[in-house]
């Protein structure tokens, strides 16, 4: 069987999202070599669509020069890695080329960030629309072969969460969209393709059907957290996770790569005063007796992220996932606090699994015990907790809280 793999999403603490522009490649080795130490095995990462492609026909050189020396760094130290295109969504952020915005789509419900500057304008449609479409195979074309065979490379993925930045049309619009850059990575690179679905396209219809997008892939991924899902039991619920992995397993029906979990970390010296963060318009619970040390948001104590974090991974492990990526690195440098996503989303600061200061914190020693137990890949349950991907969905959004339930009752 194959190895269970463990992974960590990446920024570089210094810059966070500034990363291609403010490039440091000595900071990058210092990191890959300690998340090596940890016993980590892949490296997920973010090519900036700002930074890579600065016009629908030119790629930026001095990027993709970049990207190979930040490819080499991983594989210096024994690395695999998994850059991850179109980026685009990142920590409610929707980060874009001027080009690819359409004056007749407002930026909705993420802020559009581009050139530097906040647009009230969204993307295009770049599932369907001739011109984006062309675009983005044109990156996938010329990324793909600056690493073509790379020894590091474990896979492409498509996108970072690419339905926050605008939903298809129709379930085929994004079928076909996955289709034709998956086809241009695998023949411009040679890599293994997937793409970073996440909660909401399980937890509503955003016209995505895993059974259709994942087709073309070699292994489905997906995204998830207790504090930021409306099903969710609570902040420390560790089925949340395992229970978003085995539904894109029973719909998509590919083996899962939990790619993207984690929970942001309470303030020192502060108490979560939430279960979760509450959704548009909605009450949720207060947990924290003690107000005067309340955080500003849902999170979660340094040790109760240890904790959270093996029991996740435990039980991702007994479900038959491919492996688990944590979300993130480090607690970014507060010297970025005052610009985005940090000066509205301050939670965003806080991910790491090292903070700001450089040191780990116990969630660092908490993954580095479960990567030296170096446990293989079990077969999944056998009966899918979802039998017709068409109920499913139309039984949205009550369904999924009602089959949470019910996967709950089963499991301790």
């Amino acid at each position: 069987m194959a190895q269970f793999l463990l992974g960590i999403n990446y920024w570089p603490r210094r810059s966070a999202m500034y990363m291609w522009e403010q490039f440091d490649l000595g900071e990058i080795r210092e990191d890959a070599a300690r998340i090596k130490d940890l016993g980590l095995d892949v490296v997920r990462f973010f090519l900036s669509w700002e930074s890579f492609q600065p016009s629908a026909q030119r790629m930026d050189s001095s990027a993709l020069a970049r990207f190979e020396r930040v490819m080499e760094a991983f594989h210096d130290c024994g690395l695999r890695a998994m850059p991850t295109l179109f980026c685009g969504h990142m920590s409610g952020v929707n980060w874009l080329p001027a080009w690819t915005l359409d004056p007749r789509t407002p930026h909705g419900r993420f802020r559009t960030i581009s050139n530097g500057n906040v647009s009230q304008f969204g993307i295009g449609d770049f599932y369907a629309d001739p011109h984006l479409l062309e675009a983005q195979v044109t990156f996938a074309q010329v990324a793909g072969a600056c690493v073509r065979d790379h020894p590091a490379l474990y896979a492409w993925d498509l996108g970072n969460e690419f339905s926050n930045l605008r939903e298809p049309k129709t379930p085929n619009d994004a079928a076909q969209w996955s289709a034709r850059l998956t086809e241009t990575l695998r023949e411009a690179s040679g890599g293994a393709v997937t793409a970073g679905m996440h909660g909401e396209d399980l937890e509503r219809d955003r016209h995505i059907r895993p059974s259709s997008i994942a087709k073309p892939w070699d292994f489905a991924t997906m995204h998830g957290y207790s504090v930021y899902s409306a099903f969710s039991r609570g902040r420390l619920d560790t089925n949340v996770v395992p229970f978003l992995a085995q539904l894109q397993a029973s719909c998509s029906g590919k083996p899962v790569l939990f790619s993207e979990f984690g929970n942001p970390t309470c303030p020192l010296g502060t108490v979560s005063p939430y279960d979760r963060v509450p959704l548009p318009g909605e009450t949720v619970n207060q947990t924290s007796e003690v107000r005067a040390n309340a955080a500003p948001y849902a999170c979660l104590s340094e040790e109760e992220m240890a904790q959270y974090a093996y029991g996740v991974i435990d039980r991702l492990h007994a479900r038959g996932a491919l492996g688990a990526f944590w979300w993130c690195w480090a607690d970014y440098d507060r010297a970025l606090a005052h610009l985005p996503p940090f000066d509205l989303a301050p939670h965003e600061l806080g991910f790491g699994i090292v903070r700001s200061d450089g040191n780990y914190k116990p969630v660092a020693q908490a993954l580095a015990r479960f990567a030296n137990e170096k446990r293989k890949v079990v077969e999944p349950p056998p009966t899918p907790i979802v039998r017709n991907e068409s109920a499913y969905y139309a039984s949205l959004p009550q369904g999924i809280a009602e089959l949470y339930r019910a996967y709950c009752s089963d499991r301790a």
